[in-house]
């Protein structure tokens, strides 16, 4: 510990940005400064959260190795300087957050001595998707990491259940946690949501939502939010909009990423769909409001963030059965499931709610009520409280 009595906690990230990047940030954010000494230890980041994290007066340190595309070169460089820095920096507990920053900063960690190790599985790099080889390839480098790991923390049930399910760790050290979700904020006495044609929204949160897109006033809207990657299948939203034949209706896509120019020339050449590509954007839960059905078609996820704070809103949801998505997305209860990579599906899913308000209104309604206090800071913080405790009491 530090001479003050604050637990010294270094947060290793890839890159602070996206979901993963909100929650390692608002986890930092949340603990006791009296308590905890937190430092961010990443390769690059979104603006937004960095200058967050400064104004809180939490120190980030930029390592340029973790961003480096994965080699083994660079991966070795990346470890080497990982290591350096923890076995410079008197740490406590290092609690890693995705896959590439798990892998080497747990190692890095380990060889420095670290006491305590922690990491957070948001997702897991493998998936469906992939062949079977390089599948049990990143299986088996996990199950080795979790022999060094003193508590693993995962996004969701789902998440949970396939790390004790691949046997990931050992599993009286495995958690469960949530994320913590914002809603747009509302002036004094307004609600927050928004909702299909025919419910009852907050029309100021829509108006502004929509005026901030460019949007009509009027306009049926199913957007997404997501980085623009292979994971969040962008192409299969494109699909599932022509798939739902309705020129009434306007498509969003909030985000940026590598897919970038790949997805909007598919937007062009896709006839009979209106596409709105709006961009990386730092004000998501005062956008989301615009939306009449939120839509997720990823192919694989752990919990998304976007999905919890679409419904913090009251925005009926459609979203593919992957991982941890069910602990939320209740099938028929809050909200509609389909399988990954099945943009017909998803597209009937959407025309169901926008056809059935009251159905969507009361599913919206449904999801708010299930969601309590489960997804905020308070409930954020007392885990991690509890896992750096239990983190040390197995070291």
């Amino acid at each position: 510990m530090s001479g003050s009595g604050a637990i010294r906690v270094a947060t290793v990230i890839t890159r602070l940005e996206g979901g993963a990047g909100q929650q390692a940030l608002r986890g930092a954010l949340s603990m006791d400064p009296a308590s905890f000494e937190m430092t961010i230890i990443t390769g690059s980041g979104d603006p937004l959260l960095l200058d967050q994290a400064a104004a809180a007066g939490l120190e980030v340190l930029t390592e340029p190795a973790l961003r480096m595309p994965i080699a083994p070169r660079s991966a070795l460089r990346a470890l080497a300087r990982l290591r350096e820095l923890l076995s410079r920096r008197p740490f406590d507990i290092v609690h890693t957050h995705t896959a590439k920053a798990g892998v080497l900063g747990r190692l890095a960690a380990h060889r420095a001595g670290v006491p305590r190790l922690v990491h957070t599985y948001h997702g897991f790099p493998f998936h469906e998707f992939q062949g079977a080889p390089r599948r049990q390839a990143y299986v088996q480098i996990e199950r080795g990491l979790g022999r060094i790991t003193d508590l693993a923390l995962c996004v969701g049930t789902g998440v949970a259940v396939e790390a004790v399910r691949r046997r990931l760790i050992s599993p009286e050290r495995i958690r469960t946690i949530g994320v913590v979700a914002d809603g747009p904020a509302s002036p004094p006495g307004a609600s927050n949501g928004s909702a299909p044609k025919g419910s009852s929204p907050n029309g100021s949160a829509r108006a502004r939502a929509r005026a901030a897109l460019g949007l009509p006033a009027d306009a049926t809207v199913v957007g997404a939010v997501g980085r623009l990657t292979y994971q969040k299948a962008p192409g299969d939203f494109l699909a599932a909009l022509r798939a739902l034949d309705r020129p009434d209706v306007t498509g969003v896509w909030i985000g940026d990423g590598e897919l970038a120019g790949q997805v909007a020339a598919r937007a062009r050449d896709t006839p009979g769909v209106r596409v709105v590509l709006a961009g990386q954007r730092g004000n998501v839960p005062e956008l989301l409001p615009a939306f009449d059905v939120f839509a997720l078609p990823s192919r694989y996820e752990g919990l998304p963030t976007v999905v919890v704070e679409a419904m913090v809103c009251g925005i009926p949801v459609v979203a593919t059965a992957v991982n941890a998505v069910g602990d939320v997305v209740v099938p028929g209860e809050t909200g509609l499931l389909v399988p990954p990579g099945r943009p017909g599906l998803m597209a009937d899913a959407v025309r169901f709610l926008l056809d059935s308000p009251e159905v969507a209104a009361r599913m919206a309604a449904a999801a708010q009520a299930r969601l309590g206090k489960r997804f905020g800071e308070q409930a954020l913080r007392q885990a991690l409280t509890a896992a750096y405790s239990a983190a040390g009491s197995m070291a």
